[in-house]
């Protein structure tokens, strides 16, 4: 197979725009790369009508069996009011028996137009009294259930070792039905368990969606969706075997304490970037903190706009050494969602350990959203990798400011001074929080505003990226995190397996306000074409 006639673009070593070349494909990899047109004719030769072929995209932080799942469960993105979410309910669910759950996602009452507080248990239980009812915030931080379900949360022992300030209580001290972060992990994990056909077939409704936005590998944080690991296993294996898994997975295992990493390495025999061909362990996923929007990261300083707090810390500083020595003494990689700054100063002071062998392992850090000077020198030359979400900025710019103040501002989201610092970075969506499109992640990493151009100029332009840069994030450096991967550098060269896409615009061409207008033409995972966008 010759790919002829194409632009190259990898953000490295091809970046000119007006040569043309010609791809030898086989066994699934890149054989030649030739300036110029092939003079082979036949049916094994493609033109490629001088598009621009690049890399296909990795995104390193998704959730995408929930997002699978949201394609067939209750979606509330687009409810305003009280009485429409009741209405979408009753309709989704019209036959409840005892025991059954009611489960809706993309929840944002706090712009309901109808009421001006907050959902509570006591509004659930006037829908569907013998029923369970969960509804998740669309930013996956927060919860709102009924009575029923609290009823079961207080019989768990493991439940009340979560900290009390992310169970939402009212003036009596009981329990409001609303909860945060970990306490949402627990609830998400024990009872809402699904089976692997459940699994199966939410992956397969999602995987076109990665293929029309250009993504062929993923690493995704599913366990909380289906509450068994071998499930989670089975289900992306089997589509493996059957031949419906065109990407490469790497499934992430959740934890909340040491022990239950303990309990994963008894009973499973892989560690990171081992499995098959197409379905490898990731990493070991825990959450050092919450969320801004809940003031429930954890901070060095109070919140600008909630002073008596400085956020949540999930863990001691000598829990979290020790998780990190025992993956680092078994080959375990570890993603550590930290959004505040003093929950990134935690994560590098583990990291920091010799028994954690960060610069083998590759530990990474989710979001890391506010930092500081000290935090970007210590980060200089430890080896661990970020994980940005630039898509994050599209909506939360205008907020930052109220949260953390004039004085950390400018170290929100500051993925140049990571660029600066030589700390790797990588860009991501946080599906189904974020955008799936790579381009939107692009745009804004490199513009820093939202998709009408506000604020002008870009909001602290000081941390914009340049195209060549953010494109990077999506493509060569994900590779670092890629343990046990051979010919994976997410680049165009000899030997790389052929994994690439055909877009419609050179990203070095169209104006930086237009990125998140460049559209993916075809998809090729292991050198067979997957998708085609359909002839408009």
């Amino acid at each position: 197979m010759i790919i002829d006639n194409v632009r190259l673009y990898d953000a490295k070593e091809y970046v000119e725009l007006d040569k043309v070349y010609h791809l030898k494909l086989g066994e699934g990899k890149v054989q030649e790369i030739r300036e110029g047109r092939t003079q082979e004719e036949g049916t094994g030769v493609v033109d490629g009508m001088e598009r621009v072929l690049t890399p296909a995209f990795h995104d390193t932080h998704m959730h995408f069996l929930r997002y699978g799942l949201m394609k067939k469960e209750l979606d509330l993105r687009h409810v305003s009011t009280w009485e429409h979410m009741k209405e979408e309910i009753r309709t989704y669910y019209p036959q409840m028996e005892e025991g059954d759950w009611v489960v809706g996602r993309g929840l944002n009452d706090g712009e309901f137009t109808d009421r001006t507080d907050l959902l509570q248990a006591r509004d659930l239980d006037d829908i569907h009294l013998h029923t369970y009812m969960f509804f998740l915030h669309q930013d996956g931080h927060e919860c709102v259930v009924n009575h029923k379900v609290m009823d079961l949360l207080k019989k768990e022992e493991e439940f009340k070792e979560i900290p009390d300030d992310f169970k939402e209580k009212d003036d009596n001290g009981e329990w409001t039905g609303r909860f945060k972060d970990t306490a949402v992990h627990f609830i998400k994990h024990h009872f809402r368990k699904r089976t692997m056909e459940d699994a199966r077939e939410a992956l397969e409704s999602g995987i076109p969606y990665l293929l029309k936005n250009g993504i062929t590998t993923i690493h995704t944080d599913d366990l909380n969706f289906i509450g068994s690991y071998s499930r989670l296993w089975e289900a992306y294996q089997s589509l493996e075997k059957e031949g419906k898994l065109p990407i490469r997975a790497y499934l992430h295992h959740y934890i909340f304490k040491k022990k239950h990493l303990e309990d994963y390495l008894d009973n499973h025999p892989f560690r990171t970037g081992e499995g098959s061909d197409r379905v490898k362990v990731g990493a070991v996923k825990i959450f050092l903190d919450g969320t801004q929007r809940l003031h429930t990261s954890a901070m060095r300083v109070p919140y600008h706009d909630k002073k008596e707090t400085t956020g949540n810390a999930v863990y001691t500083q000598n829990e979290l050494n020790d998780i990190l020595r025992l993956a680092g003494s078994n080959r375990m990689q570890v993603a550590m969602h930290a959004i505040g700054d003093r929950a990134v100063e935690q994560a590098i002071t583990a990291l920091e350990q010799p028994e954690a062998k960060t610069a083998q392992l590759r530990h990474r850090i989710i979001h890391a959203q506010t930092v500081g000077e000290d935090l970007l020198k210590r980060l200089e030359h430890l080896g661990a990798v970020i994980e940005t979400q630039p898509s994050f900025l599209l909506t939360e710019w205008d907020k930052k400011e109220k949260w953390v103040g004039k004085d950390l501002v400018p170290y929100c989201d500051a993925f140049k001074s990571f660029n600066r610092h030589h700390i790797p970075f990588t860009l991501s969506s946080d599906l189904p929080i974020g955008s799936l499109n790579p381009f939107e992640g692009i745009f804004a990493a490199v513009n820093r505003t939202d998709l009408k151009g506000k604020p002008s100029g870009g909001w602290q332009p000081q941390e914009k990226l340049t195209v060549n840069e953010a494109f990077r994030g999506y493509t060569s450096v994900p590779t670092l995190i890629e343990l046990n991967e051979m010919n994976n550098h997410g680049r165009l060269m000899t030997g790389e397996r052929a994994d690439f896409l055909l877009l419609d615009q050179h990203p070095l061409e169209v104006e930086k306000s237009r990125l998140h207008e460049i559209g993916v033409v075809e998809t090729w995972f292991s050198g067979e074409k997957v998708f085609e966008r359909e002839a408009e």
